[in-house]
């Protein structure tokens, strides 16, 4: 088979990345269809077959492996568009969810109304029985309400259940019983256990993952179900894995095993591909689509884990990377309120209809609009020419807010272009400033067809002095797809200290996940030459509410006495990186132990199989443009440069622009570009830089 293929939903286009035999990547994009998403992935499947000359089953029946990023599972969520789930608690904890845990920030935000709780109580039955901490049944489960309970779920016509007992991380004895007399009663009822969905010692977070997992279980199935029949129907035969949010893929049976992992998975595979790309220490990306701006960070170019992830008002429970998002795509809507300010998102005009400029029905104002007229995006060249854009229909949205302003179009489309710039830097700030990560001497990797229209001015208000905008940026967290490993992470709680180290229990504990690990390869196929282990741990220091993630190094899984200061070292130097303060004399307590499980994909072997030609001779520009560049510079006139006409080694200055097929860069004054072997442009900011690039 000829091709791997890498297939990203995003909230306007989905992407598509071919790999073909050679190694050669070509990137296809069609329009999303919400409702009906894998109806958008043939289609774009037909796009890419039409690109190799191929009729559309043909290409497909040369496919070996395609890999996945789907949205379905988050749209289910954001839009409360999910399943009745009824919930089994512990008797006199009926209310965990209601009252979920403190809150760690809004502390004088007394006005709020009180959230519901994500299961409402009428679905919420509790059961007699208790384990405590150390695994011992205090008091037995009372089976018949169990049984009581199930009838009244049926009659309440649920259709996926959840069940969060206490301490069941330790023992989860009763759990598993429920589950037995659940499958009795309920036979076609899916049901999620607490202890198999995020092993955890915090009740909450065990909870509300279980129940996040099953209200979407059904939804996850169903579209899974139909995307493989459309495939089988279009003549697929190779493999398909699916993206997870922990930063690599996963087989379908593991996804139908925890659904829950495809929350949020698409924007996790970005990071993923600024990993590959760039050996910096420090990294932030971001990846601007049609509906949001998704930015993340690398600290010690490591992915950040984060426990903490909402869904609306809930905690989402499982750790996932670390990835914000505001509304602030190319679809996000301009608006000024009564009091004459500008807003710009988080409302978005979507995929159906879209900008303004697309000539699908949309007359709202939205910041492709507004790039459209400041004549940075040519309406002739969007994707390559494949979709003109409408700019009088764009004209007469902008026109909307330069009434309402009271100043011209261009001004109008400025400060559209300028204050979502503003949001995005508020975001970056957000997720670089709390984790310890000084933006200022970080990386900067662009994603998204958008992003590198707006880094310009993002790059000179944070400070930064150097920024990539990679070759297939359009298709970022497509392209971190195609080369991500196949991944899976497993918890286990067990409490110790530094003061009363229990090294055989934790490598006892380290060994267990190790098994879990080996059966999700076993049942992934991954030869042993291709397994790799990776150990963090859960620690804080004593009387803290809230741990850290800490990563280790534990051949096979062992630990030992001598390797605690080495343990307790790398927890200081984390909390004081996050947290600016360290104790060495306090008690360090370690919580939970993680694996992860990856299964090494020759996915990155493509990046060394890019190679472009040596640029030779000089950079000219294929034309210019009039650019509006703000009221201090007004309109001038840029050189336009195409990347396609440009070799490895070839140096642009701004002001000006770069086209690709499927996007737009803007280099401003004082930022320098090198385009590298395989294709990305390195940009450096400074007079420094330009004297460099005179060399």
């Amino acid at each position: 088979m000829a091709f791997d293929v890498c297939i990203d939903i995003g909230g306007t286009f989905t992407d598509c990345l071919v790999a073909d035999k050679n190694g050669e990547i070509s990137i296809f994009k069609a329009p999303t269809t919400p409702g009906e998403f894998e109806q958008g992935f043939m289609d774009v499947l037909k796009v890419a077959a039409e690109g190799y000359g191929l009729h559309a089953k043909n290409f497909i029946e040369q496919i070996s492996l395609i890999v996945h990023g789907s949205t379905v599972s988050t749209n289910a969520l954001v839009e409360r568009k999910t399943v009745k789930v009824g919930l089994i608690l512990n008797d006199g904890h009926r209310d965990m969810l209601v009252l979920r845990e403190g809150p760690r920030k809004g502390a004088f935000q007394w006005k709020l109304d009180y959230p519901e709780p994500y299961v409402p109580q009428h679905l919420t039955k509790t059961v007699a029985g208790r384990i405590d901490a150390r695994g011992k049944v205090v008091t037995p489960l009372d089976e018949e309400a169990v049984r009581e309970a199930a009838r009244y779920f049926r009659n309440t016509r649920v259709e996926a259940l959840a069940v969060g007992l206490l301490w069941s991380v330790v023992n989860p004895e009763h759990e598993l019983r429920v589950a037995e007399i659940l499958s009795e009663e309920m036979p076609d009822i899916p049901v999620t256990l607490s202890h198999e969905i995020n092993p955890m010692p915090r009740e909450y977070k065990r909870v509300i993952a279980a129940a996040i997992d099953a209200s979407i279980r059904p939804i996850v199935r169903t579209y899974i179900e139909r995307l493989e029949t459309a495939l089988t129907h279009g003549g697929f035969q190779g493999e398909l894995l699916l993206a997870n949010c922990v930063g690599g893929m996963m087989p379908v049976s593991e996804m139908l095993r925890k659904p829950i992992y495809s929350v949020m998975s698409g924007p996790t595979l970005a990071p993923m591909a600024a990993l590959a790309l760039s050996d910096e220490a420090d990294i932030i990306v971001g990846d601007m689509g049609g509906t949001t701006f998704d930015v993340s960070a690398l600290r010690d170019h490591q992915v950040i884990i984060t426990p903490d992830s909402m869904i609306h008002d809930d905690n989402l429970g499982i750790a996932k990377v670390d990835v914000r998002s505001v509304g602030a795509g190319g679809g996000s809507i301009a608006r000024v309120d009564g009091g004459g300010l500008l807003h710009v998102g988080p409302h978005s005009a979507g995929a159906r209809p879209g900008p303004a400029c697309y000539g699908k029905g949309g007359d709202e104002p939205t910041v492709t609009d507004a790039n459209v007229i400041l004549g940075i995006v040519d309406p002739d060249y969007f994707l390559g020419g494949k979709m003109p854009l409408d700019s009088k229909a764009a004209s007469k949205a902008i026109d909307k807010i330069a009434n309402a302003l009271n100043i011209g179009l261009q001004e109008a489309a400025w400060s559209i272009y300028t204050t979502a710039n503003h949001n995005m830097v508020a975001a970056i700030e957000e997720i670089t400033v709390r984790e310890g990560i000084n933006p200022r001497e970080s990386f900067f990797v662009c994603g998204g067809g958008a992003t590198a229209i707006h880094i310009a001015e993002m790059v000179d208000i944070l400070g930064l002095k150097h920024y990539m905008i990679p070759r297939y940026m359009a298709g970022l967290s497509a392209f971190g797809g195609l080369i991500s490993d196949i991944c899976r992470e497993d918890n286990a709680v067990f409490l110790t200290s530094n003061t009363d180290f229990d090294a055989e229990g934790v490598t006892s504990t380290l060994v267990s996940l190790l098994e879990r690990g080996s059966q999700f390869f076993d049942g992934a196929d991954v030869a042993e030459a291709k397994r790799k282990f990776e150990f963090s741990f859960r620690g804080r220091y004593e009387f803290q509410s809230f741990e850290i993630e800490v990563p280790f190094s534990a051949p096979e899984g062992r630990i030992t006495e001598e390797m605690l200061p080495e343990l307790v070292e790398a927890f200081h130097r984390m909390h004081e990186r996050i947290y600016s303060i360290r104790s060495d004399g306090d008690r360090v307590e370690f919580v939970a132990w993680k694996s992860r499980a990856i299964g090494k994909r020759s996915g990155q072997d493509l990046l060394r199989r890019q190679s472009l030609a040596e640029h030779l001779g000089e950079t000219s520009p294929k034309t210019h443009r009039d650019v509006y560049l703000g009221p201090d510079q007004g309109l001038r006139p840029l050189p336009v440069y195409d990347l396609n006409n440009l070799g490895a080694g070839a140096r642009l200055s701004g002001p000006c622009l770069i086209e690709g097929e499927t996007f737009t860069a803007l280099l401003k004054t004082d930022h320098h570009g090198v385009l590298d072997r395989q294709g990305n442009l390195n940009v450096s900011v400074g007079k420094v830089a330009a004297e460099g690039l005179a060399r």
